[in-house]
């Protein structure tokens, strides 16, 4: 199911436009004319119905802080699937204010398409405003496209599938950044190929010296490339974030391959660095369809998003490391144990490493046109290059004094 809405201050009012398929709304009875065609002239109590049950129960506005508990339902109109009125807002609304369909429209309820506005008192309509939209009920797999226009600046468009939760439509800058922390950390802690790229890493190490190094040249590296594929710096070919996905399977497999065969643990914080690096690139793929919930704080973020990684990923290493220790010493010994371990993960990324090849063989590759693109391209591609060098570099020079200390 998809749902257009458009969402508009306007003095003291908050006028709520929405298009939802008639067919959503299952249990309803509306009347039919010949057993399948909607009967519009008797239909309208019904689709008010309609509109109350299955929309505007299951949304909540907020103007600032306060929710907005009364609304007012101002019209219903069932619209043709060709109709195209909710291009824009205007459009839309005198479309729902305007003549309905002739009763002897002949369409079937399943086809149809149901308009609906709804309206609710504010104080102001320079408020801040947000919206709670829990249409996810509406189908499988409902998608939302939600356009807010404010009484000044451009029109503000969200795209979201299911249900998004609180949707600021202009969020103050903490209110960006508690979010985007949240995003950053969910997303790490659902990401079990992250979770176990990073307990590969930590398997064999039992200095805190060189887990400083690791998880700080792990960290360095995927900031990088999270912020260069958010600055446009990655390359927007279909099939690249296929190619990140079967690197990142990979990393694991190698990680765990290289604690079989005993790792040394001085020089694995290059391995982090070089393998953080995908990793960052397919953060940035999770970060994608978010930003859109950000407002103008995009920089805000993009570095709460990144710190939300970083916390998730800490305590991740914060418990893995003490209970292998807890492990190595109590349950079986550390060698054989590692070896257990690191088969077990490398068997599991095998299996993804070759499903996600199979999926990325299927992507038709072609040679670039030598143009003015390609030259901008190449030239992003050696600023990012310059960075991962400087970075590595400093690197260099903190795992060289944490060997000294």
């Amino acid at each position: 199911m998809t749902v257009l809405a458009f969402l508009k201050p306007s003095g003291t009012t908050l006028q709520l436009l929405l298009r939802v398929p008639l067919g959503a709304m299952r249990d309803m009875n509306f009347p039919l004319r010949n057993g399948a065609a909607l009967d519009l002239a008797r239909a309208n109590p019904q689709l008010r119905d309609a509109a109350t049950l299955w929309l505007a129960d299951y949304i909540t506005v907020y103007e600032d802080a306060r929710e907005l508990s009364t609304r007012s339902l101002k019209a219903t109109r069932v619209s043709l699937p060709s109709d195209r009125s909710f291009g824009s807002f205007e459009a839309a609304l005198a479309h729902v204010n305007g003549p309905a369909l002739s009763p002897e429209t002949d369409i079937p309820w399943q086809q149809a398409m149901l308009d609906v506005l709804f309206e609710y008192p504010v104080q102001s309509e320079r408020a801040r405003f947000s919206i709670r939209p829990a249409l996810a009920r509406l189908g499988i797999q409902t998608t939302t496209v939600l356009r807010f226009v404010p009484p000044q600046g451009p029109e503000r468009a969200f795209q979201y599938v299911g249900d998004p939760g609180v949707v600021r439509l202009d969020p103050r800058w903490w209110q960006a950044a508690v979010r985007f922390v949240t995003l950053g950390f969910a997303h790490i802690m659902d990401g079990i190929d992250h979770l176990l790229f990073v307990l590969c890493l930590v398997i064999p190490v039992r200095r805190w010296r060189p887990l400083v190094a690791i998880v700080t040249a792990f960290t360095v590296a995927h900031t990088i490339t999270l912020c260069a594929s958010a600055a446009g710096f990655a390359p927007n070919a279909l099939w690249f974030p296929p190619l990140v996905e079967v690197l990142v399977a990979l990393s694991i497999v190698w990680m765990a391959f290289e604690n079989i065969v005993a790792a040394r643990t001085e020089r694995r914080w290059m391995m982090a660095f070089g393998f953080g690096l995908v990793h960052g690139f397919a953060f940035s793929f999770a970060l994608r369809d978010t930003m859109q919930f950000a407002g103008s704080h995009l920089v805000t973020s993009l570095l709460a998003f990144n710190l939300g990684v970083e916390l998730g990923q800490l305590l991740v290493v914060a418990i893995a490391v003490p209970a292998l220790a807890v492990l190595f010493r109590r349950v079986v010994p550390e060698r054989p144990g590692t070896i257990l371990l690191s088969a077990l993960v490398a068997h599991t990324a095998w299996h993804w490493l070759v499903d996600r090849g199979t999926a990325l063989r299927g992507y038709v590759w072609h040679w670039p046109s030598w143009d003015l693109g390609l030259a901008i391209a190449a030239m992003r591609l050696g600023m990012l290059a310059v960075v991962v060098v400087a970075a590595a570099w400093g690197l260099r020079g903190l795992v060289a004094r944490l060997a000294r200390a």
